[in-house]
C-alpha cells in the first residue's frame, strides 16, 4: 500500500458484513459536504497531513489507548472523542474512525443523511428565487444555515447523547425490578444479582459524567467554543470579512436597495464579531441539558439503590435485635429450668434423711409440680416469642 493509503468508495449495506482486519485501527471513513463517504486505509502520518493537526491530538482517537471524553479546537479541525465516536470535523469533511463497528454504523448513516441537507435547502431556495425574484430571501436563508462542522459536531453529540440515554434506560429496566425483589426476598442470588447492576451503574455514570464535563469544560470557556468555528477562520461562513464588507454589498444591488444602511451596518457588525459564539452555544446548551437529563436519571437510580441498602441493613439490624432478644428469653428460661433442676437434684441425692421417712410422697408431688411449672414457663416463652415473630410458626 502507498504512504498515503488507498480509498475506496463507501457502502453502507455493505459495511455491516466487512470483517475487521489486523489494521482495523487504521480505517477510516470520510464524508464530505456531499454526504458520500469513502473508506481509507491510512496511516497516522496521512492523517496528521490531511487535516494539519499534531500527533498528540490523534493520539487521543487511537481505540487501543484509554483517554477521557474530549472536544478539542485546532486551527483546521474539531477533534472529537466521545465514547465510540472518534472524529475529525473540519470545514469541508468529517474522518470518523472505526466505521465497522456496530455503534458507529448509525452515526455513519447519520452523517450521510443530514449533512447534504444543506445543499439541498440552498438548490430549493437558488429554485424559489427565480420563481419569485427575491435574491435577498436566498441570501437570509444562506446566512441563517450553520456551518458544516457545527451540524457534524450535532449528529455526534446527538449520537452520544442518545447511545448514553439508552444504556441509562436499559439499566433502569434492569435494576429497579432486582432492587424491588430483594427488597421482598434478601437472598444470596439477589444481592449479587444488584451488586452487578451497581457495578454497571457506577461505570455507566462516569461515563456520562466525563461526556458532561467536557460540554460544561466548554460553555465555560469562550475562546475554546470560538475555536470550534472552522469556517470563521477559514473566512468562507460569511459573504462579509473585512474590508470587503463595502465591495460586497456594492456588487449587490439588489439587496443593497432593500437593506437599509443601518441594517447593513448591523450584519457587518455581528459577522465581524469574532467572539461570538451564541449559535455554538445554544447548539451545546441543547445537549448538555440532555446529558444533564440523563445523569440526574442515574443520580436518583443511585439514590434508590441506597436507599434500598438502607431498608436492608434495618431490616438486618430488627432481626438482629429480635434473636437477642430470643436469646434473651432463652437464657431465662434456662435460669428457671435450672432452679428446679436444682430441687430435683436435692431430692434425688443419697443421702438419708430423717424427715424423709414416711414423707416419699412430698419427692414425687415436687418433681412433678417442677415438670409441669418447667413446661409451662416454656410454652409461654415460646408463644411470647412467636407473637413478637422471633421464631416461625
Amino acid at each position: 500500500m502507498a504512504g498515503d493509503g488507498s480509498v475506496v468508495p463507501a457502502d453502507p449495506g455493505a459495511m455491516t458484513v466487512v470483517k475487521k482486519k489486523t489494521q482495523s485501527s487504521r480505517s477510516w471513513i470520510l464524508i464530505d459536504a456531499s454526504g458520500h463517504g469513502s473508506l481509507l486505509d491510512v496511516d497516522k502520518y496521512a492523517i496528521m497531513n490531511r487535516v494539519q493537526i499534531h500527533a498528540r491530538d490523534l493520539r487521543i482517537l487511537d481505540p487501543l489507548l484509554s483517554y477521557p471524553s474530549t472536544i478539542l479546537g485546532r486551527e483546521k479541525a474539531i477533534v472529537l472523542n466521545l465514547e465510540h465516536i472518534k472524529a475529525i470535523i473540519t470545514a469541508e469533511e468529517v474522518l470518523l474512525r472505526d466505521p465497522t463497528d456496530e455503534n458507529v454504523i448509525p452515526v455513519v448513516e447519520e452523517l450521510q443523511r443530514r449533512l447534504p441537507r444543506l445543499s439541498a435547502g440552498l438548490q430549493q431556495q437558488g429554485d424559489s428565487k427565480e420563481y419569485l425574484g427575491g435574491q435577498n430571501d436566498a441570501e437570509a436563508a444562506e446566512e441563517d444555515e450553520s456551518p458544516f462542522e457545527f451540524r457534524a459536531l450535532e449528529v455526534a453529540l446527538e449520537a452520544i447523547c442518545s447511545f448514553l440515554a439508552a444504556r441509562t434506560t436499559e439499566l433502569e429496566m434492569a435494576a429497579y425490578p432486582a432492587l424491588d425483589e430483594l427488597t421482598s426476598k434478601i437472598s444470596s442470588r439477589n444481592l449479587d444479582r444488584v451488586r452487578k447492576l451497581k457495578s454497571a451503574m457506577t461505570r455507566l455514570t462516569a461515563r456520562v459524567q466525563k461526556v458532561r464535563d467536557e460540554l460544561e469544560q466548554l460553555l465555560d470557556d469562550d475562546d475554546d467554543m470560538a475555536d470550534l468555528y472552522l469556517s470563521r477562520k477559514g473566512g468562507s461562513s460569511s459573504p462579509v470579512s473585512g474590508s470587503g464588507a463595502a465591495n460586497w454589498f456594492a456588487a449587490s444591488p439588489t439587496i443593497g436597495s432593500k437593506i437599509s444602511r443601518a441594517s447593513r451596518a448591523s450584519i457587518a457588525t455581528v459577522r465581524l464579531d469574532e467572539n461570538d459564539v451564541e449559535e455554538l452555544e445554544m447548539l451545546l446548551e441543547a445537549y448538555f441539558s440532555e446529558i444533564d437529563h440523563t445523569l440526574n436519571k442515574l443520580t436518583t437510580l443511585r439514590e434508590y439503590i441506597d436507599d434500598t441498602e438502607d431498608y436492608i441493613n434495618i431490616q438486618l439490624d430488627n432481626h438482629r435485635n429480635q434473636l437477642i432478644q430470643l436469646e434473651l428469653f432463652l437464657s431465662s428460661g434456662t435460669v428457671c429450668l435450672s432452679f428446679y433442676a436444682l430441687v430435683t437434684a436435692i431430692f434425688g441425692m443419697n443421702i438419708p434423711y430423717t424427715w424423709n421417712q414416711d414423707h416419699g410422697y412430698m419427692f414425687k408431688w415436687v418433681v412433678i409440680t417442677a415438670g409441669v411449672f418447667s413446661a409451662l414457663t416454656l410454652v409461654t416463652i415460646t408463644a411470647y416469642a412467636r407473637k413478637k415473630g422471633l421464631i416461625g410458626s
